[in-house]
C-alpha cells in the first residue's frame, strides 16, 4: 500500500517538474491584467551590470509571479485564506462589513507646501479667480468603521492646514462637513477610490455656493453599470463585497457639450460627448467619466454664459464636470501628471474668468507635479 502510495507522489512530482514548466511556456503571456487594472511584468533583458546588482533575478522572479499560470485563482486563494485567519488589512486595503478603505501614507510635508506655495505664486501670477477644493477619500470620512488598531491620518486637520497655508485671496471650498453630514448616502464607491457621482453631485452644489454660480439640480439619474469593482478590488480581490454601481446624471435640460478636443500631451484628437460608454466593458469603468486621464481636456459646450473655468485636478473631477457643464461655455481641464511642458504651452490662465485646483487629500499630498504649475511665465 505504501509502495502506490510513493509511486502515485513521485508522479505528482514529475508532473510539477517536468510537465509544468511546459504549461507555462506554451500559455499566452498577457501584458495586462484586467482583474488587477495593472500592466504585468515583461522579461527582463540580460546584461552585466543588471546581473552584479541583481536586478536580473529580480525581474525574472517578478516576472514568473506575474504570468504564474491560474495566477488570479492563486492570488485569490491566499487573500481567502488571509481573511479567515483575521487579516482584515490586505495591501493596505482594510475591508470593512460596507466597504473598503484604503490607508493613506503619512502625508510628506515638504511636498505639500511646495504644492501649496505653486498655487499661491500662481494665484499672484494671474487674474483668474482662483478656488481650491481638496476632497477627504472614504478612509476620511468613514475611518470610525476600522478597527482602533488601523490607525488613519485625520484628512480634516490634514486639509485644513493645507486651506491655512493658502493666500487670503484664494477662495477656499471646504466640503468636509458637507460630505460627513451626508455619509449615511452613496457618496464613495465600495470597491473603489473614487467618489460616486452622487460625492460629487455633494461636492459640485456647496462648490456652486462659493464660486458665486448657480447649482443646477434637475437630473434624471440613470445606472449605466451595476457590477463595477474598481481599484480598492484589484488591490485584494475580495469578492465579499457587492459590487458597485455607476450613475449618470442626465440633466432635463439641453446644456451639453458640444466639441472636446483632448490631448494626450502629444496627439490631439476631438469628440462630442464627455462619456466613454466602452469603458463600461472594461475593469477601469470609472473611465466612463472623461475617459482615460490626459494631460489636456477642453470642452466647449452650449450653455448660454461667457463663463469659463479652468480646472487644474486630479481623477476626482472627472465625474464633476457633468454638473460644471450647466454653468460654463468652456472648461478646459488639466492633469499635471500627464503634462510634460508649461501650461502656457496649452493655455492662458487670464483667459479664464475662475481657476478651481480640485484634488482629494491623498492626491495633493503626494504629487510631485502641483508645484510645476508655479512655473507657467
Amino acid at each position: 500500500m505504501k509502495n502506490k502510495q510513493y509511486i502515485k507522489s513521485a508522479i505528482l512530482f514529475m508532473i510539477l517538474i517536468f510537465i509544468f514548466p511546459i504549461v507555462f511556456m506554451i500559455l499566452k503571456k498577457d501584458d495586462y491584467s484586467e482583474t488587477e487594472n495593472r500592466p504585468l511584468k515583461n522579461f527582463p533583458e540580460i546584461s552585466a551590470q543588471n546581473i552584479i546588482d541583481k536586478s536580473y533575478m529580480n525581474g525574472i522572479e517578478a516576472y514568473l509571479s506575474d504570468h504564474f499560470p491560474f495566477r488570479i485563482n492563486w492570488v485569490k486563494a491566499k487573500m481567502t485564506a488571509e481573511r479567515l485567519s483575521g487579516k482584515s488589512a490586505i495591501n493596505n486595503i482594510y475591508i470593512c462589513s460596507d466597504r473598503m478603505l484604503e490607508k493613506l501614507p503619512e502625508p510628506d510635508y515638504r511636498e505639500i507646501n511646495l504644492s501649496v506655495n505653486a498655487v499661491n505664486k500662481f494665484s499672484d501670477t494671474y487674474d483668474t479667480e482662483v478656488y481650491a477644493l481638496i476632497a477627504s477619500t472614504s478612509a476620511g470620512i468613514y475611518g470610525d468603521e476600522l478597527k482602533d488598531y488601523f490607525p488613519q491620518i485625520n484628512q480634516k486637520s490634514l486639509i485644513a492646514d493645507i486651506y491655512n497655508k493658502l493666500n487670503e485671496d484664494i477662495g477656499v471650498i471646504d466640503i468636509w462637513d458637507a460630505m460627513y453630514t451626508e455619509r449615511d448616502k452613496y457618496l464613495y464607491y465600495r470597491t473603489d477610490h473614487h467618489w460616486t457621482s452622487e460625492g460629487a453631485f455633494t461636492a459640485y452644489k456647496y462648490a456652486a455656493k462659493k464660486m458665486g454660480i448657480t447649482s443646477f439640480e434637475d437630473y434624471d439619474i440613470i445606472h449605466v453599470s451595476s457590477d463595477f469593482r474598481g481599484t480598492f478590488y484589484s488591490k485584494c480581490l475580495y469578492d465579499g463585497l457587492k459590487p458597485d454601481i455607476i450613475n449618470l446624471y442626465k440633466s432635463n435640460n439641453d446644456k451639453t457639450a458640444v466639441d472636446v478636443l483632448m490631448n494626450d500631451g502629444i496627439n490631439e484628437q476631438h469628440t462630442n460627448d464627455i462619456y466613454f460608454p466602452d469603458f463600461l466593458d472594461t475593469n477601469d469603468k470609472y473611465c466612463f467619466f472623461l475617459g482615460h486621464n490626459r494631460a489636456l481636456t477642453d470642452i466647449k459646450t452650449n450653455t448660454d454664459t461667457d463663463k469659463r473655468l479652468l480646472l487644474i485636478k486630479d481623477s476626482y473631477a472627472n465625474s464633476i464636470v457633468p454638473f460644471f457643464i450647466q454653468n460654463y461655455s468652456q472648461i478646459t481641464v488639466i492633469d499635471l501628471r500627464y503634462l510634460k511642458t508649461s501650461v502656457t504651452d496649452f493655455i492662458n490662465p487670464d483667459d479664464y474668468d475662475q481657476t478651481l485646483f480640485l484634488y482629494n487629500a491623498s492626491t495633493f499630498s503626494t504629487d510631485k507635479n502641483i508645484k510645476n504649475i508655479g512655473l507657467t511665465q
